[in-house]
């Protein structure tokens, strides 16, 4: 559950401070009627927070929502032993798969190969032995992380409306860099078609819907990876969706050195940055994103953004930050 209560607590932290009172006076013909949700899913724990004219309608639109959440469960958590991508690394073929799972993975594949590996599900081998290793106290060898890298190679997993099939021993996959982000994407477009215009869905990275005030956008905090509680600012979403990866959601040494993030070019995590957030049109292409721009390292990351036309905020080991334009962030 440790690699997304970071997210959770400190973006969420901004979130909640833009909400205002439930039921807040909106320009709508009837009062609007706010309702949340809370769930646990990907590990950590989600929210939903929507409004409607009518409450029922509100809470039937919530209900559908979580629903879409534990389909991507389903489908996409290593969390869930019995999910279908536990299933594939277990057996090394999926037969059939899920419409919404093959999309994932058919988007992960086209942002590998357009940023040359820095992004590739097929890392999963370097997390467990990573996550072996601190069970005992330590790092792995470098022969075992060379072992490791070895399994990892977006280009020999097969992906087609047939079958998704690990392409060597070893091999192994991860969603959790993507899976969250295509889960908002997901709620989002249902809620809209059940006439919700205003909400916020938080599935560890964030979308969100019109406006909790009329006369005040959605605010999420931006944390300091260096500092608890801290914020680097306040940034208001603008249509976007927004994710954020940092080496201090989950980490296997106390400098934060290694940690969740690998670059599958070394076996090893990137070092030259602690933190990448990434505001994309897409909440599943921010989520990918923030790896690549991880993996990239602070001025590259920049040029980057203005390549795949997002916006994007760096922290670096230091804690210095930069940000693109497209990025209007107000003081903490």
């Amino acid at each position: 559950m440790k690699r997304r209560v970071f997210l959770q607590s400190s973006l969420g932290l901004g979130a909640l401070g833009g909400l205002g009172p439930a039921g807040a006076a909106m320009p709508a013909t009837a009062p609007l009627q706010w309702r949340e949700r809370s769930l646990v899913g990907f590990g950590t724990v989600l929210s939903l927070r929507v409004a409607h004219a009518k409450a029922a309608q509100a809470d039937q639109a919530l209900d559908a929502a979580v629903r879409v959440v534990r389909h991507v469960e389903d489908q996409m958590s290593l969390f869930n032993p019995d999910s279908a991508v536990s299933r594939l690394n277990r057996d090394g073929v999926l037969r059939d798969p899920d419409p919404d799972l093959l999309q994932v993975f058919q988007l992960a594949q086209g942002i590998s190969a357009r940023s040359s590996g820095a992004f590739d599900v097929t890392v999963q081998p370097l997390w467990t032995v990573f996550e072996a290793a601190q069970r005992r106290g330590t790092l792995p060898s470098a022969t075992a992380v060379a072992q490791a890298r070895a399994a990892v190679g977006w280009r020999r997993l097969q992906v087609s409306p047939q079958e998704i099939r690990l392409g060597g021993p070893g091999m192994a996959v991860t969603l959790n860099g993507i899976a969250q982000g295509f889960a908002a994407g997901l709620v989002r477009s249902g809620l809209e078609s059940r006439g919700i215009r205003h909400a916020l869905i938080n599935t560890g990275e964030w979308s969100a819907l019109g406006r909790p005030e009329p006369d005040r956008p959605w605010l999420l905090g931006i944390a300091d990876p260096h500092e608890a509680q801290a914020l680097l600012g306040r940034l208001a979403m603008d249509g976007r969706s927004v994710a954020t990866s940092s080496d201090s959601e989950t980490f296997f040494s106390a400098d934060h050195r290694h940690h969740h993030v690998f670059d599958p070019r070394t076996g090893y995590s990137p070092t030259g940055l602690s933190s990448v957030t990434v505001a994309a049109p897409s909440c599943a292409l921010a989520d990918a994103l923030t790896k690549v721009m991880l993996n990239a390292g602070g001025q590259e990351a920049l040029r980057l953004a203005r390549a795949w036309q997002v916006d994007v905020l760096v922290v670096d080991k230091s804690g210095k930050w930069q940000a693109t334009e497209g990025l209007k962030l107000q003081a903490a």
